[in-house]
């Protein structure tokens, strides 16, 4: 007889419909389908806002340039607040963590698996990159373009930095949020929230220029210990109704009436910038994004579970994560570079300034192609970050 299951699964003779087969068939029936759909959904964010607030222009000697289309079109901010979701993947990276913590045997082994999950994607694309950035130069590759591809590349692995150090403190997190749940996250708000007033006060000109660096572990950690207590139960739906409401209140208020920049994302020739390193709107914006995702949860992973095919999405997605992040900059690199190689000139949406809408609109019908792009690196690139064990099981391991 034909299961309910069955019949949601695309035609197996198609590839596609293989794969969804093994995936469901690999899932554990205990499976956090949720935190992975959650997961994806932050590297998602990750992939498409870089695509959009990067914008590459033209110079006079031929090089690719960055520039921000928040530069001309300051009323799109906002949608950086949708786009922004390190937050989300740090409340999901202390979720798992605090699970697969409270399993471990013991702390070395436990934290040496994590952080080759993180090094190792890194270390190839570093060294590919010092293996093709001279050749490049060789074959004619303007010098600016080179420099823009290493600071694009390059720029977001502080990330990565940040959030292994993080994962080393997880019996911290844990110990702290067994004892005192969602408060944990609270000094680090308070800190960064001092920090904040000193660094934009009165007397932010007698501030030496490093003190924002205070603000790098308690901000980014704030997510994170908000993941660990509900990892462990201490954070129900009303509190994650307190922190959605909590969160959004305080981010409007930083913006509309303390004079905070609007703008997740850095913009050229602004001066201040909310995310490197966080600034307390970043917390805010965490907060209000932890708690819809644990609203959220029981609803997502009841559609993962009914939808087969957009879960092998998923499980393909975080099989692939480290990646996707270590590699989504090359290829946005490529498609520019490449397009600009084949077809000197401006083409829109790739190379021109993004001075209006039809910027925007040009850049997204090039999203399909940048995503292939960014596909292909992935294929290669994939098994330096999981090598595949029999069974396919591989893309649904917990991490």
């Amino acid at each position: 007889m034909t299961t309910l299951t069955e019949t949601r699964l695309e035609p197996r003779s198609s590839v596609w419909g293989r794969f969804v087969a093994k995936v469901e068939a690999g899932t554990p029936p205990d499976r956090d389908r949720a935190i992975d759909g959650l997961r994806a959904l932050a590297i998602l964010g990750v992939v498409v806002g870089h695509f959009l607030v990067m914008a590459q222009t033209v110079d006079s000697g031929h090089a690719l340039r960055v520039t921000s289309p928040l530069i001309h079109l300051p009323a799109f901010a906002p949608v950086s607040w949708v786009l922004q979701m390190l937050g989300l993947f740090f409340l999901v990276g202390g979720y798992s963590a605090a699970k697969s913590w409270a399993r471990a045997d013991d702390y070395r082994t436990w934290v040496g698996r994590r952080m080759v999950r993180l090094v190792r994607p890194v270390a190839v694309v570093v060294a590919v990159l010092s293996i093709a950035i001279p050749l490049l130069r060789l074959a004619g590759v303007p010098a600016g373009t080179l420099r823009t591809t290493v600071v694009l590349v390059v720029q977001p692995l502080w990330f990565i930095g940040i959030y292994a150090v993080i994962t080393a403190l997880t019996p911290v997190a844990v110990a702290m949020t067994r004892r005192l749940g969602a408060w944990a996250a609270v000094p680090g708000l308070v800190v960064v929230a001092g920090v904040d007033v000193l660094r934009y006060g009165p007397w932010h000109d007698a501030m030496p220029g490093w003190l924002g660096l205070v603000n790098l572990l308690p901000g980014w950690s704030f997510a994170y210990l908000l993941g660990a207590a509900w990892g462990q139960g201490r954070i129900g739906r009303r509190g994650a109704t307190l922190l959605a409401a909590g969160g959004g209140a305080l981010l409007l208020l930083l913006v509309l009436r303390l004079g905070y920049p609007a703008s997740m994302v850095g913009v050229p020739g602004t001066g201040r910038t909310n995310a490197h390193p966080p600034s307390l709107l970043v917390l805010a914006l965490a907060a209000c994004q932890s708690g819809l995702a644990i609203l959220a949860h029981d609803r997502l992973g009841a559609l993962l579970r009914r939808r087969p095919g957009l879960w092998a999405a998923v499980a393909l997605a975080n099989l692939s994560a480290m990646t996707i992040f270590c590699w989504h900059q090359v290829a946005l690199m490529t498609l520019s570079g490449g397009a600009l190689a084949l077809a000197p000139g401006e083409l829109p949406g790739l190379h021109n300034a993004p001075v209006d809408l039809g910027w925007v609109l040009d850049r997204l019908a090039w999203l399909p192609v940048y995503v292939t792009v960014l596909a292909g690196y992935v294929l290669v690139a994939r098994r330096f970050e999981s090598p595949v064990r029999k069974g396919g099981r591989r893309a649904v391991r917990a991490r």
